[in-house]
């Protein structure tokens, strides 16, 4: 495209017809032979002003949070989002942090977020895939989802192994839970005799964020828990945030 508008601009500089008209001849002539031309103009302009845009205004983000079977309002994703950074004093011209939500999981047909579950699992799992999810927010509901799906880590076994003051703060609030680690259920769509078994394996892969301070304030009827997903590439900016929402919020 780059050689084509330059091409084609280089012909509309030697085109002789056109220096002997003037005035609006001259654009009837230009519109009349070089249409196909103006529009690769336009398209080349765009994209040099829309990369030039992106990489002016592009942020590193720090941290992919989300918040799964959790109804936020303003004051509490402000303390999620705006005021981590803040704590972390970061320079929030080039630094952000994104944070998901309206993300729902339920088997619950009666629930009203049921409708949005196929769609946020798609979600989900392109953000996992993606590493673009370090760590949720989520009900019981979810965490079970999360799991027994093999998403979190193995808090315990990080905690003292990255950060053991942080363990020794927040030990006394770690979940357990379990992973499927393999089961029956394909072969149950085919045979309905059978009844469901599975293997798993039980560790702590949430912590019950009830006593912080700011899930405190925020009023939840019901627990709520943050895992953080097992193939997080930011665990220095996860464990920042636990630690923020044990001391900082």
């Amino acid at each position: 495209m780059k050689r084509t508008a330059l091409n084609g601009i280089s012909m509309l500089l030697k085109d002789d017809n056109l220096r002997t008209l003037h005035g609006w001849k001259k654009v009837q002539h230009i519109l009349a032979y070089y249409k196909f031309l103006l529009l690769i103009i336009c398209i080349f302009a765009y994209f040099i002003v829309y990369n030039i845009y992106g990489y002016l205004t592009h942020k590193n983000i720090i941290l992919y949070t989300a918040l799964v079977n959790v109804v936020a309002g303003e004051d509490l994703i402000r303390q999620l989002e705006g005021d981590f950074l803040d704590h972390l004093g970061v320079d929030t011209s080039k630094n952000a942090m994104k944070l998901y939500t309206n993300l729902y999981l339920t088997d619950d047909e009666l629930s009203v977020y049921h409708e949005y579950t196929y769609a946020s699992r798609m979600k989900i799992q392109a953000a996992i895939d993606g590493e673009l999810m370090d760590v949720v927010l989520m009900n019981r509901e979810a965490f079970d989802a999360f799991s027994q799906s093999g998403y979190l880590y193995d808090l315990k076994e990080l905690l003292c192994r990255e950060d053991p003051g942080l363990y020794d703060l927040v030990s006394s609030q770690l979940e357990k839970n379990i992973v499927i680690l393999e089961d029956n259920a394909m072969d149950m769509l085919f045979d309905d005799s059978l009844t469901y078994s599975a293997k798993t394996r039980e560790a702590f892969y949430g912590i019950d964020l009830s006593r912080t301070k700011l899930i405190r304030q925020a009023g939840f009827s019901d627990p709520v828990y943050l895992g953080i997903v097992a193939n997080c590439p930011r665990i220095d900016s996860a464990l920042d945030y636990l630690r923020y929402l044990y001391t900082g919020a």
